[in-house]
Order: C-alpha cells, then sequence, then structure tokens
C-alpha cells in the first residue's frame, strides 16, 4: 500500500512542476493566475513570484487585480525580499486605498522597514524610514489590529537609535587621550541627555561626563585647574545624587578623593 502511496504523491509533484513549467511558457495570462495562486497556497513563494514578474503587468487592468497584487506582496513578504515587499505593500495601499487588505499592507510596509534596521552600530537609514513609515501609520489607523505591534516597533527603533546615540557620545570618553576629546565627550553626553531625558542609561551618561571632567582637572594648566576640579566634583555629586548606589560608586569615589587632594593645595 505504501508503494502506491509513493507512486501517487510523485505523479502529483511531477504534474504541478510539469504545471509550472508551462505556465512559465504559456502566454495564456488567466492559466499563468490560476498557477500562480496553486503556488500561493503550497506556499511555494519563490517559483510563485518568479511566474507574477512575467505577467504582472498585464494583470494591472484585471478584476482580480487587487487580490493577486496583495498575495504576490505577501509572497516577498513571506520570502523574507523585505525590500521588494515594503515597495509592493506600498505601491499596494496606494493603489487600493480603499481594500479591506490596505491597512495591512500599510503596517506591513513598514514593518518591513523595520526587519532591515541593521545593528545599532550601522548606518540607520532604513531604522528612520521604518519609524516614519510606523508613524504615519498609526496616524492613518490609530483603531487598527495592527497598532499594538506598530508601536512595539517604534519602541524598539527608538531605543536602537538611543543605544548608538549613547555609543557615539561615550566613545569619546573611551577613546580619550587628549584634553579636546574629553571636553567633546561631555558636550556629547550633555546633548544625548537632553535627547532621550528618560535614558535607561543616564547612570552611565553622568559617570562618563564626570570621568571627562575628571580627567580635564587633572591634566589642567595650573591656572585653570581649581576651576576645574570644583566642576569635576560637582558632577560627582550629580552621578551620586542620580544613583546613590551607582555601579560606579567605588571608582566615581576614588576619584572624588583624588579630586579632594588636589583642592587642598588650593584651600591651605
Amino acid at each position: 500500500m505504501s508503494k502506491y502511496i509513493y507512486i501517487f504523491f510523485s505523479i502529483m509533484v511531477l504534474a504541478s512542476c510539469s504545471e509550472y513549467q508551462k505556465a512559465l511558457k504559456s502566454e495564456d495570462v488567466e492559466f499563468k493566475n490560476n498557477v500562480f495562486l496553486k503556488l500561493y497556497e503550497k506556499k511555494k513563494y519563490t517559483k510563485a513570484i518568479r511566474l507574477f514578474d512575467m505577467y504582472a503587468t498585464a494583470m494591472r487592468a484585471n478584476p482580480k487585480a487587487e487580490e493577486v497584487f496583495y498575495k504576490y506582496s505577501k509572497a516577498l513578504y513571506l520570502n523574507k525580499e523585505y525590500y521588494s515587499a515594503g515597495y509592493q505593500f506600498e505601491s499596494f495601499a496606494a493603489n487600493y486605498p480603499r481594500s479591506i487588505h490596505t491597512p495591512e499592507a500599510a503596517f506591513l510596509s513598514a514593518e518591513c522597514y523595520s526587519r532591515l534596521s541593521p545593528m545599532y552600530s550601522l548606518d540607520q537609514v532604513d531604522t528612520y524610514k521604518a519609524l516614519d513609515k510606523l508613524q504615519a501609520f498609526v496616524d492613518k489607523y490609530p483603531n487598527s489590529e495592527f497598532l499594538p505591534q506598530a508601536n512595539a516597533l517604534v519602541k524598539t527603533m527608538n531605543e536602537k537609535l538611543e543605544l548608538k546615540a549613547f555609543e557615539i557620545a561615550k566613545q569619546y570618553y573611551t577613546t580619550g587621550e587628549y584634553f579636546h576629546n574629553y571636553n567633546t565627550a561631555i558636550k556629547a553626553l550633555d546633548n544625548f541627555i537632553l535627547d532621550y531625558p528618560g535614558t535607561k542609561f543616564k547612570e552611565d551618561a553622568l559617570f562618563y561626563k564626570f570621568g571627562s571632567a575628571y580627567q580635564i582637572a587633572i591634566l589642567s594648566v595650573p591656572a585653570k585647574k581649581q576651576e576645574r576640579l570644583n566642576d569635576a566634583k560637582e558632577l560627582y555629586t550629580n552621578l551620586v545624587k542620580f544613583k546613590p548606589d551607582t555601579k560606579f560608586l567605588a571608582e566615581a569615589t576614588k576619584m572624588a578623593e583624588t579630586l579632594d587632594r588636589e583642592l587642598k593645595q588650593y584651600t591651605n
């Protein structure tokens, strides 16, 4: 019995392949479209996409175009071709504004860019595109079933940009060997805190600000040293006031004690 089942399935597979090959060579748009839909339902997205690309132009005026272009866009998405899928979903939403699929298409278009968003250390062009499109989706479809997903993606994209901004600001401190680097670090960290007032990296940013001011004070010329020592002490106070049990407490306190010793020469 199992032998006959194997033969049956083999025949079905061969028939399916044969139908696909016929569709590739056929000039009959209706036949091509029927095979495309079968391939889509069977989740053979690569073949479906290849076939649809051959007759897409001829389908634009077809009464079935709306549903077929939606499935084509979805096939690209499910095949992880996110650049093409994002473009096609956006095009679908523009061409079929009243379709029941339009809210989903608008969301998936934005979601494609979020999937293309790279790790935080790389260029974030696609991250900004994703945020723009997600915001446009939220504004246009405030009651959509996809709203929670859109908001979650916005949060993820913003957190990535926040991390990138923090790492850039921090880098001026961690690579600092010169007076100029530490001054730049303080400015960059100040800007970071202003741009992200509720950031989870605030404790770190305050410590690196203090560390930068500490280095500036220690490296300072005598004429400006007292002022810079006091500036650094103030930033130490800001850190421990913000988080008394900061993870940097031991290191920061040791640096503050050095500042106090340096300041004694001015009080005496």
